[in-house]
Parts: structure tokens; sequence; C-alpha cells
């Protein structure tokens, strides 16, 4: 008997051993865009887990590191190194932080997916194996059961999250946690939505391309940050004060009603530090900051960093 060619050979089979088919095996590797060795953007960001700052004890905890650590070391003075002085004031907020609070850490596109429901897939895909090299009744019989029993863990575990889903809700609804109410609603009415990198240019037609995207923002920066330079004769005269007028240090209260004022759920700059973790400190932070502010201003001269 001629033996079927390779191309010819079916390489799927349904679950119930009864349809055979060919698949042509695709592999996508552009799912995220690849990163460029010569980047210059920061890759690995340090996240903290700011949502233990609204329980109490996450709070008071990260006090607790904030006084310790500040507590060890010398009182910060208006003739320290400005760069130091902040090195230390960052470095200690950074570490209370990675102990109190820990890091944060995404979630899966399957939350309630652990490792006894992977242990079933696993069992679950040796249980067809078996199957394709041995077809017998027992075989097929073995993975009917494996692939029951992992169909209705699956079924339980996802229903056991969409109820703790559910009561973690009502419990933002009760406390009035509008953010975090607003957010999880959200997953669940929006679900999964594919990204899309479209750009419109001036005439309002859509680019997909990388290049003509490329193209697109270079010259929408080329406009917006060239500007014209008016004419020597229209330009107003205005007149020049030399002389600065006094003012008063930076009192403790200025600094605190300033860090009040600072906006919540921001990304942080190059120093790591969201406004969350300051405004979370206790008096010792806040005089340390005060500290080093009143060295700037007396030095007029801001940190390297």
């Amino acid at each position: 008997m001629q033996e079927t060619i390779k191309i010819h050979k079916f390489t799927w089979t349904s679950p119930d051993g009864k349809i055979h088919n060919q698949i042509d095996h695709i592999l996508i590797d552009r799912r995220r865009h690849s990163m460029s060795k010569q980047t210059t953007h920061r890759v690995n960001m340090e996240m903290f887990n700011l949502k233990k700052l609204n329980e109490v004890e996450g709070k008071e905890q990260y006090c607790v590191e904030i006084s310790n650590r500040f507590a060890a070391l010398e009182n910060l003075k208006t003739e320290v190194d400005i760069n130091k002085a902040w090195e230390t004031v960052r470095e200690n907020m950074k570490m209370s932080a990675k102990e109190s609070l820990g890091y944060y850490e995404p979630t899966k596109h399957k939350p309630w997916f652990d490792e006894g429901c992977s242990k079933l897939l696993d069992q679950r895909k040796q249980a067809k194996l078996q199957w394709l090299q041995d077809p017998s009744e027992l075989n097929g019989d073995n993975l009917k059961n494996i692939r029951r029993e992992t169909s209705r863990h699956f079924r339980n575990k996802k229903a056991v999250y969409l109820k703790d889903k559910i009561d973690e809700l009502a419990m933002n609804s009760k406390n009035k946690n509008i953010r975090y109410l607003y957010s999880g609603i959200n997953d669940f009415k929006s679900g999964y939505q594919p990204s899309s990198n479209l750009v419109k240019d001036q005439n309002g037609d859509l680019h997909a391309d990388s290049r003509n995207i490329l193209n697109r923002w270079r010259n929408y920066f080329s406009q917006l940050l060239n500007i014209r330079v008016p004419r020597v004769g229209a330009v107003r005269q205005t007149e020049i004060h030399t002389a600065e007028p006094l003012i008063p240090d930076t009192s403790p209260f200025g600094v605190e009603s300033a860090t009040a004022k600072l906006k919540r759920y921001k990304s942080s700059a190059n120093d790591q530090i969201p406004a969350e973790l300051i405004q979370a400190g206790d008096e010792i932070l806040r005089s340390k900051v005060h500290n080093l502010i009143t060295s700037i201003w007396h030095k007029e001269k801001l940190s390297d960093q």
C-alpha cells in the first residue's frame, strides 16, 4: 500500500475522533512590539502596590517603615549636599514602600486559572495524546472522563471568581470607593478590546503602517515645536526689574498643603516616587522634604536627579 504524502496527512482530530482536518500553523511573533537594544525607555519600572495605602494596616506599616529608616540617620540640614539629601529621602521612601506595600502584580487574562487548572489541562493533553497513539475504547473513555472533570473544574473556578468580583464591587459601593467601583464595572462591560495602532493624517485618512505613522508624528511635532520667530519691530518693550522681591522661606505648613494638593493615580517620573507615597508619609517625612526644599531655596540649585 502506497504511503500517504506528508502534506496530505491530517494534523488535527476532533475530540470525538470523527473529524479530521489539516490546519495551517501560522506563527505570530508580532503581538507585542519588539524592543530595540538601543532604546532609552525605562523598561523595568518599579510599580508599588499603592492599593494597600487605602487600608489602615498598610498605611500604618508604611509610616512605621519610614520612621524607622529616618530615625537611624542624622537629621538633614541645609548645609548638606542637595543630591545626597534627595537620594537619602528617595531611597528611604522606595525601600519602605517595597517592604510594607510590595510591588504591583498585573492581573492575568484569566485570574481564576490557577495551578490546579494547569495540572488538569496537562492531564487532558496527555490523555489526548495517548488516545491518538492508541484509539482504543479504554483510552477513549479515559479521555472523556478527564475532559468532563476538567470542564467542571473550570466552570466552578470561574463561578467562584465572578462571585468574588461581585462581592468586591458591592464592598466598593458600600465604602464609597467610586474609582475602583467604576473600574470593576468597566472590566465586566468592556471585556477584551484589541489594541489598535492607527493615526489620522492632515486629511483625516487613517494610517496603520509604522513608517507612515512615524512620518505623521514627525511632521506634527515639527509644526508644533518650530514656532515662527516674530519680527524685531513687533516685539513690545517690557520693563525688566533687576531687584528681586524678598520672599520668605517655605514653611512646614506650606509643604504640607502642597503635598496634599498633589494629583493621585498619576505615573511617577524618573525618580519612581508616586504622589501617594509622599502623601501617606508621616511628620518625619514631611520634615525631611521641608528641609530639602529649604536647602534648595537657599542654594538656588536643584538636584541632578
